[in-house]
């Protein structure tokens, strides 16, 4: 027969290894981190997420009294250096960059080697850049509306370029084509850097791009900006208008960068990182270096950022299910 006492005592012993556990557990946050720690970049180096780490890194490094060994690891759509992060130890030595390609390769791929929801701990978003509408400087529209009575005066004949097929640029041109009613023919290429050109050549009439990455072709005339996806006006580009004063509300195109760890690291450790992340990017001498990048702190809680993962992922499905885009 159990006992009120033995029970008692049953229950108290529970209590102690609870204790224990939480206790163990409070202690690893607390002196975390105790080495060195590894980030990963899933892209190459001098890339938009790898440029963004460098000025970000020196400030982290000082945040966290460690030191932050950049790895980059290129490769299958970033999947090289997020399959690493994915089967590392869960113990936030080892955090990776994410640009929108987690997102994109969770939509449209269903063969991925990791879950995202399983295998990876959201940390929070780091930045946002929101992307530029810009034309050949020969296409005769010099706003929005005007280009999409252009296109649907010319369907299937105008083209459009970007970094890449099933790339942010490619879905959020045709997430934006589908909503003004037009079709246009998708070109890629191998970066963001040749489809600029092939915009300033003619090859696209339409890119959809960081401003830093067309600024030097729409000063020298050779581009033309019609637009910037963000919520607002781009302070490189004060005379542009958004999307939504062009008049598309609600619609927004930005690149962004987060940071996550391996699943099962704990929740301490992911809010202590997540604190001094924030931290950092609430630096005005961070916000002035990110600037000149053409891009903007965000910060916010993992949650926060778990949300606009789960959105983009529902975004991205149907957007490429209505278009017919599957990866390659």
């Amino acid at each position: 027969m159990v006992t009120f006492a033995s029970r008692a005592r049953v229950i108290a012993a529970i209590g102690l290894v609870l204790f224990a556990g939480f206790a163990a557990t409070q202690a690893r946050a607390e002196g975390y981190p105790e080495r060195p720690i590894r980030v990963i970049v899933p892209t190459a180096a001098g890339s938009y997420p790898d440029v963004v780490t460098r000025v970000l890194q020196p400030y982290l490094e000082r945040s966290l009294r460690q030191p932050l060994i950049v790895e980059n690891r290129a490769g299958a759509s970033t999947m090289i250096g997020t399959d690493m992060v994915a089967k590392a130890a869960p113990d936030g030595y080892t955090l990776l960059i994410v640009p929108t390609t987690f997102t994109v390769n969770a939509a449209l791929n269903a063969n991925l080697p990791f879950d995202l929801d399983r295998d990876f701990a959201l940390i929070g978003l780091l930045v946002t850049n929101p992307l530029l509408f810009t034309v050949n400087a020969g296409v005769p529209a010099g706003t929005l509306p005007e280009f999409v009575a252009l296109a649907k005066a010319n369907p299937d004949k105008l083209n459009y370029g970007s970094s890449g097929a099933t790339s942010e640029a490619h879905l959020l041109i045709e997430m934006w084509s589908q909503r003004a009613g037009i079709r246009m023919q998708h070109v890629p290429y191998r970066g963001g850097g040749p489809a600029a050109l092939a915009a300033v050549a003619g090859e696209v009439q339409l890119l959809l791009m960081s401003p830093v990455g067309v600024l030097r072709h729409i000063q020298s005339g050779a581009l033309r900006a019609l637009a910037t996806g963000g919520t607002a006006r781009d302070p490189l580009l004060p005379d542009v208008p958004t999307a939504a004063e062009a008049g598309f509300p609600g619609f927004e195109a930005e690149q962004w960068l987060g940071l996550v760890t391996t699943g099962g690291t704990s929740k301490e450790i992911v809010a202590r990182i997540n604190a001094e992340v924030n931290e950092v990017l609430r630096d005005p001498e961070v916000i002035a270096k990110l600037a000149i990048q053409g891009t903007m702190a965000a910060g916010g809680t993992p949650e926060d950022f778990g949300r606009l993962v789960a959105t983009e992922i529902r975004n991205w499905k149907q957007t490429a299910e209505k278009a017919g885009i599957k990866a390659e």
